[in-house]
């Protein structure tokens, strides 16, 4: 391994304590991601644009800055990447898409503008499952991602290329969004953490929507702590967003040294059924580490889950149908087939199934709570499989050769905590039989995301370190 390739695969703690201490050039670490991102990226389709020179240009700009005694804190001088969901101003933002190829940012989305402000340098804006209508990160307009785990198999959606930019060393951290799970399935099937911050707890101004009442964004990153560094610098109240929340923000980064001493972690019922063996046996030695770390174990029962798909399958389509409208009427053969139908589904839904999926909402929300009243936490797996191949459509096989629903044994798992709004936190729990990741998540009540960066912390410190991806290096 070079030592640019040792930089690209450190975390941000470990990147900002070496910028801080002036042992790490900002221009150098930056350059470093860019060569990685030339010569890899064309495998697995990471990025829709790469905004080199703009990213030199702050590398520069934060070297000068860092050298004569200003330096702003951990994102001086880290490069990230974004959703190409996420608005830069000057630069193009297309949701995936055909329909916005050409359309240039006239201004910065909040989450943007708040890491720029900490320091950050922008290496460009990330590929995804268009307009984040999907679990695949299947493009047919920007290229197919690729898991770093294996080429062969999905990287998860719809912030696909956010997950794997991280894992396969192309940026140090990330921004995605989650509707359904969509920063939660590619952290799981790539190998990293993302968190789905409580609902309003980061502002969504500027990011395109899919479902307005279920948007969520957040950090993806290599660690529990690189996420809770990220989310310090974007959480809280934003003017430009109606649905901002003003509930103070604690120091996320400290939560993470509290330990599990005492913690009651409540185990969801109906998220321990249908796993694939590897999932089952990963999840269970979880379990054990956090019970090795003093937490207290109970199961618990959310019964709505079981109606989810039609609660956040109707909720999610109705809104981004309309939000599409126009462009469903005006230029329909623009959108990819899958979406197309996803959005058109949405414009045929009567006003009555939207209603009753809200009303089962509040039931869902009030037994989630429910569960929580004795536990800190709450924990399930992330999905009940390993990524899938790419192009098996609906389905996979699982190793017994039995036929698996990819959705079901995915959102099921991921769906019910953006109906919720509350706080999920995907990390890894090691690799399947196959060499894949596997993932559990963690919820906690809403604006409590300290209690999930603590449990979390805990937990990666005992699982130890997830062995590297070895598919990039033939």
């Amino acid at each position: 391994m070079t030592s640019s390739d040792e930089l690209t695969g450190l975390d941000v703690v470990a990147l900002a304590d070496r910028i801080r201490r002036r042992e790490l050039s900002p221009v150098e670490l930056t350059e470093s991601f860019l060569r990685r991102i030339e010569r890899l990226d064309s495998r697995l389709k990471c990025y829709i644009t790469v905004t080199a020179d703009q990213a030199r240009e702050a590398a520069r700009r934060a070297e000068a800055e860092i050298a004569g005694g200003a330096y702003r804190g951990p994102w001086h001088g880290i490069p990230i990447a974004l959703k190409d969901l996420c608005a830069v101003r000057g630069v193009r933002n297309t949701g995936g898409s055909k329909i916005l190829a050409d359309q240039i940012a006239a201004a910065d989305c909040t989450v943007w503008a708040r890491l720029q402000a900490a320091g950050a340098v922008l290496l460009g804006k990330l590929n995804l499952h268009e307009f984040a209508a999907g679990l695949t990160n299947t493009n047919q307009h920007w290229g197919t991602c690729r898991n770093p785990y294996n080429l062969e198999r999905i990287p998860g959606g719809s912030s696909g290329g956010s997950a794997a930019a991280v894992v396969a060393g192309l940026a140090a951290a990330t921004i995605g969004t989650d509707t359904g799970g969509s920063i939660r399935i590619p952290a799981a099937f790539c190998g990293c953490v993302g968190i789905k911050p409580t609902y309003s707890r980061v502002s969504r101004y500027g990011i395109l929507p899919l479902a307005d009442s279920l948007d969520h964004a957040g950090p993806i990153t290599r660690s529990v702590r690189d996420a809770a560094l990220m989310l310090n610098a974007i959480a809280g109240y934003d003017a430009s967003d109606s649905t901002s929340s003003r509930e103070p923000v604690p120091d996320y980064l400290a939560a993470c040294d509290g330990g599990l001493a005492a913690t009651r972690v409540g185990v969801i019922k109906e998220l321990t059924t249908g796993l694939s063996a590897d999932v089952a046996v990963s999840f269970n030695r979880a379990l054990d580490h956090l019970r090795s770390r003093g937490a207290a174990l109970t199961e618990v029962s959310i019964p709505s889950i079981a109606h989810i798909a039609a609660i956040s399958t109707t909720i999610t389509f109705v809104e981004a149908a309309e939000y599409h409208e126009r462009w469903l009427r005006e230029r329909p053969d623009d959108y990819s087939v899958d979406v197309r139908r996803a959005f058109e589904a949405g414009m045929l839904m009567p006003a009555l199934h939207y209603v009753r999926a809200q009303r089962a909402r509040a039931v869902m929300v009030a037994e989630a709570l429910a569960a929580l009243d004795r536990n800190q936490v709450l924990v399930a797996p992330t999905a009940a499989i390993p990524a899938p191949l790419i192009d098996r459509g609906a389905r996979t096989l699982m190793p017994n050769g039995e036929p698996v629903d990819v959705v079901a044994s995915v959102l099921r798992f991921t769906a019910p905590f953006n109906v919720t709004g509350q706080p999920a936190l995907a990390i890894p729990t090691g690799l399947s039989a196959d060499g894949l990741p596997l993932s559990m998540q963690i919820i906690g009540r809403p604006f409590d995301e300290a209690a999930v960066f603590r449990i979390a912390a805990a937990y990666e410190e005992t699982r130890g370190p997830l062995p590297a991806p070895t598919a990039l290096a033939a």
